[in-house]
């Protein structure tokens, strides 16, 4: 698994965004990942690689094109990944 860089397909990228708690402990907004075939791809991938993810992770949402999922769901090539923290307020 990697990230976009010389030789990656983009058409074979997953692009993952950071939402709120989760976007300040991955440190960036927004970026594409190579490789990753299931939710629990990911989430190991994160965990390995944004150690600031750690502690936020277990609680966050995975939406995999706007649906919620998780574990062993697929992520299809191109597909946009969120991951948001729980949210407070009114």
């Amino acid at each position: 698994m990697h990230t976009s860089g010389p030789g990656t397909d983009p058409a074979e990228m997953v692009t993952v965004r950071y939402w709120a708690g989760a976007r300040a402990a991955a440190g960036v907004a927004e970026e594409r990942l190579a490789g990753v075939a299931t939710v629990d791809d990911l989430v190991t991938h994160l965990a390995e690689s944004r150690p600031g993810l750690l502690a936020v992770l277990p609680v966050c949402s995975v939406l995999v094109g706007g649906r919620a999922s998780s574990g062993g769901d697929q992520i299809a090539p191109g597909a946009v990944v969120e991951v948001l923290p729980p949210f407070a307020g009114g």
